[in-house]
């Protein structure tokens, strides 16, 4: 028998899931006490703890500004058409959770470019009966291929006003890759009435904090974090209309009266968040 060789190791299948290189995804679910995580992820997050002690209750207040977001949008806003655009693991309240609770019939249109997003979407993010939900695996770097996909497009219906969701996905674009620009595509791809949601990493809360030392964990991560100042955020919505209270940090955007607060070591959650209505 001929004695076989290994192929080039450059030709071979690269692995669509790395376990050894953290991802943002998988980081945001272990602070959220997720189990969809591996050691690389574990020990980025543990850094960030160390950093800002208050690491994981910030993320939980995130997440609440994302539910309190969305419920506005299903309710006062009147939306029906949803685009999450980096919607992350699935795990408690979900927009089409909140949204089909307002609206049994609205449609949700999920994107994410983690692999394992993809396989937990599919079988966990489905809507009611009347609405629709969709999972696609595709990066916010490519706007165009997202607003083109037939599966977005058998969901959602740009023709009518649609609530374009970013919430803590802008912080993993670096100034090189044009965030401001990619945020205009889909800005322009949808019409008046439309709304976007949009929230931010900060450290405008934590000037003690040095920037590379907060960061670090995701320098050699799937994507870098980049906080950004207000005056930075607030380009994001130029030419829209930012909606009451302001672009604000997200525990103090139109909190509950009696929950979704959490006692934040060091008071702060370090994140903007805002929504806006375009004319």
């Amino acid at each position: 028998m001929p004695e076989t060789t290994d192929p080039d190791p450059a030709a071979r299948p690269v692995p669509r899931i790395n376990t050894a290189i953290p991802h943002p995804a998988r980081i945001y679910d272990y602070l959220l006490g997720g189990k969809d995580n591996y050691a690389a992820d574990r020990e980025a997050a543990e850094h960030l703890l160390k950093v800002s002690p208050g690491t994981r209750e910030g993320v939980r207040a995130h997440r609440a500004f994302l539910r309190r977001a969305v419920r506005h949008l299903a309710t006062e806003a009147g939306m029906t058409q949803f685009l999450d655009i980096g919607t992350g693991i699935p795990t408690q309240g979900n927009t089409h959770e909140i949204a089909q609770q307002a609206n049994p019939r609205a449609r949700v249109a999920y994107v994410d470019n983690d692999p394992i997003v993809l396989v937990h979407g599919r079988a966990l993010l489905t809507g009611s009966p009347t609405g629709m939900t969709s999972v696609i695996e595709a990066d916010m770097r490519q706007p165009k291929a997202i607003l083109s996909h037939p599966e977005v497009r058998g969901v959602i219906d740009f023709d009518r006003p649609v609530a374009v969701i970013l919430a803590g996905v802008l912080h993993f674009l670096t100034d090189e890759e044009d965030p401001y620009g990619l945020v205009e595509t889909f800005k322009a791809a949808v019409p008046s009435g439309s709304h976007l949601l949009l929230s931010h990493i900060t450290l405008d809360f934590a000037p003690e904090v040095r920037e590379e030392e907060f960061t670090k964990p995701y320098d050699n991560s799937t994507a870098p974090m980049v906080p950004r100042s207000l005056d930075q955020v607030l380009r994001f919505f130029d030419g829209w209309k930012v909606l009451e209270p302001g672009v604000t940090e997200v525990v103090q955007w139109r909190p509950d009266q009696y929950k979704d607060r959490e006692r934040i070591p060091g008071g702060h959650a370090w994140a903007y968040g805002a929504l806006a209505v375009k004319p």
